[in-house]
């Protein structure tokens, strides 16, 4: 089930907002532009709206999807954790249901951790994953124990490959992604 929502964002660029229903939440998500599709996924606190001022730069050469991730913007909070494991599963189910293939995922902090997560768990759903901000020693081996490192949510899951070896081709900088002409 898809709701249509028309917003006026305060860019040039106008976008058609839709709720699509995944893992039992309605992710709301805005689609903006033509070609190599984009997801963006923003800062903690934050939305889409977030991205507003680059936009334009963005679709020139891609089709733009920026999400409000579980809890954040015009997606409402469900009786479920706020987890970026949850909402990895989250996107990915939203690569499925708008049908996109392997598209570059891009975040911000919160939404860079959902991005590597999702890079890593969902690797042949997406193309290339750029995170800004990304916090790291969330991960690392001096992590609290009650936190979950993408190595050993991935190694639970029973998939037993090294999540490090294949995080560590991630990128974590937008300087090396072609935006505009």
């Amino acid at each position: 089930m898809s709701t249509t929502v028309t917003t006026d964002w305060t860019t040039e660029t106008k976008g058609t907002g839709e709720h699509a229903e995944v893992n039992g939440i309605n992710l709301y998500h805005e689609t903006h532009g033509s070609g190599q599709p984009m997801i963006l996924l923003h800062g903690g606190l934050g939305s889409g709206e977030m991205f507003g001022p680059i936009l334009p730069a963005l679709t020139e050469s891609h089709q733009v999807i920026a999400v409000d991730l579980q809890g954040h913007g015009r997606t409402a909070d469900v009786d479920r954790p706020l987890d970026v494991r949850l909402m990895a599963a989250d996107i990915a189910a939203l690569i499925h249901h708008l049908g996109l293939d392997k598209p570059d995922l891009v975040g911000y902090s919160l939404g860079g951790g959902v991005a590597l997560l999702t890079a890593v768990k969902y690797a042949d759903k997406v193309s290339s994953r750029k995170a800004a901000s990304r916090p790291a020693s969330r991960w690392t081996s001096r992590a609290p124990r009650d936190r979950a490192s993408p190595s050993r949510y991935i190694d639970q899951q029973g998939d037993h490959s090294s999540a490090r070896s294949r995080s560590a081709d991630v990128g974590f900088s937008l300087r090396g992604m072609r935006i505009g002409r």
